[in-house]
């Protein structure tokens, strides 16, 4: 208990300036694969410590590795995202985003300034551990391909190779104190579907001169929902929804086609391949059949996330250690994606999720929306736990 006292005491000490590094990202986000400033940032906190990064994997990621006694006995990874989305931030905060129309509105800012103080901790801890720590600070985890199969492409997974890696994600649904664990298959891939309808265009009041996109497309959509209704397996969920409908015509216009575009989620490989199958046929036949035609894309994006049971159960068992057994809770299985899935594809791996709500403070909206905050409390509890985890798995 002697090392576990230690890590919270160092989480307290460093906790303030964790803070400022979180509210420096936050002030200064940067969209999937534009990085840059965030990567730098990211490199000299880590120069300050006196680690030596390594930087321009895969663009703009960053890797460093701490050395403990008997460095090559083994090797765990901790992995933080680098990059913002296209949102407009609505917080009235002193550290909101100085960039129109950019955000770190899925915590990301937390997920790097969190490892930073990680780092921090076992840079100080160095002969109280065994083995590796590798530290990822990877690029475009919102965007396909995701900077995570750039990364592990480029070698990141290499000299030296993981025994296991663990990932950190904030959860707003989720009080902060708490964490978060799901054991076996845990996110579903992420496919974007993208649809082109072609018609002919024509005048409202005529439409029988006119091969009309617009009712084609509305054919299309609902009936695609039967791929999954009639044909997925109900005990492993997957998910087909359109958010993005296209005509450009006006009351007495019929365009000449509709673009349309949505996501496909599944935890089954076979099936998802399946399913890219039958949505493609389906939305060509109906187009040809009310005489237009349909252009199917579909961009393949993450897979599945599925966490070594294993590992997840002694990290559960570490967090249990440091937060008590109370505020460690089970996780349902989440219909979201994560490119941290591709580490999950590859080694051991365990992506749990580090609570950040405050309902007395108003801290309470979902990521991906403009006014995403955390209660900052969250850090401290992140920085110690996941050091806590790397020194014991």
């Amino acid at each position: 208990m002697e090392l576990l006292d230690k890590i919270k005491g160092l989480a307290k000490e460093l906790h303030p300036e964790v803070i400022r590094l979180r509210r420096h990202l936050h002030a200064h986000p940067e969209l999937s694969y534009q990085e840059f400033e965030t990567a730098r940032f990211v490199a000299d906190t880590l120069k300050s410590m006196g680690l030596e990064p390594v930087e321009g994997i895969a663009g703009t990621g960053v890797t460093a590795l701490i050395e403990g006694r008997n460095p090559s006995s083994r090797t765990i990874a901790l992995r933080a995202d680098l990059d913002a989305l296209p949102i407009a931030e609505k917080n009235d905060v002193p550290y909101k985003s100085t960039k129109e129309g950019i955000m770190h509105a899925c915590g990301h800012d937390v997920h790097t300034s969190s490892l930073l103080g990680t780092a921090m901790i076992l840079s100080r801890l160095r002969d109280e551990f065994e083995g590796t720590v590798k530290l990822i600070f990877q690029p475009g985890e919102e965007k396909n391909p995701g900077g995570a199969s750039l990364m592990i492409k480029e070698g990141v997974l290499e000299s030296p190779r993981p025994d296991y890696i663990f990932g950190q994600h904030v959860m707003p649904l989720m009080p902060v104190g708490k964490i978060g664990f799901k054991p076996g298959m845990y996110m579903a891939s992420a496919d974007e579907i993208y649809l082109t309808v072609h018609g002919k265009g024509g005048h409202g009041a005529l439409p029988e001169m006119a091969i009309d996109p617009v009712l084609i497309a509305s054919h299309i959509i609902v009936g695609l929902q039967q791929v999954i209704s009639r044909n997925a397996n109900p005990k492993k969920p997957s998910v087909l929804t359109f958010g993005k409908v296209i005509a450009n015509g006006a009351t007495n216009i019929i365009p000449d086609k509709v673009e349309i575009a949505g996501t496909f989620r599944a935890l089954d490989e076979e099936w998802r391949a399946k399913a890219h199958v039958l949505i493609r046929q389906m939305a060509e036949h109906i187009a040809l059949g009310m005489g237009g035609s349909c252009d199917v894309n579909i961009d393949r994006g993450y897979p599945f996330l599925k966490n070594d049971e294993a590992l997840t159960a002694r990290a559960r068992n570490f967090a249990e250690a440091y937060v008590g057994k109370d505020n460690v809770i089970d996780l349902d299985i989440w219909m979201g994606a994560e490119d941290f899935s591709y580490y999950s594809q590859e080694l051991p791996a365990c992506f749990y999720r580090l609570g950040t709500r405050n309902e007395a403070r108003g801290i309470t909206s979902y990521v991906h929306t403009p006014t995403f905050d955390i209660d900052e409390a969250a850090l401290e509890i992140g920085i110690g736990l996941m050091a806590w985890m790397a020194i014991n798995a």
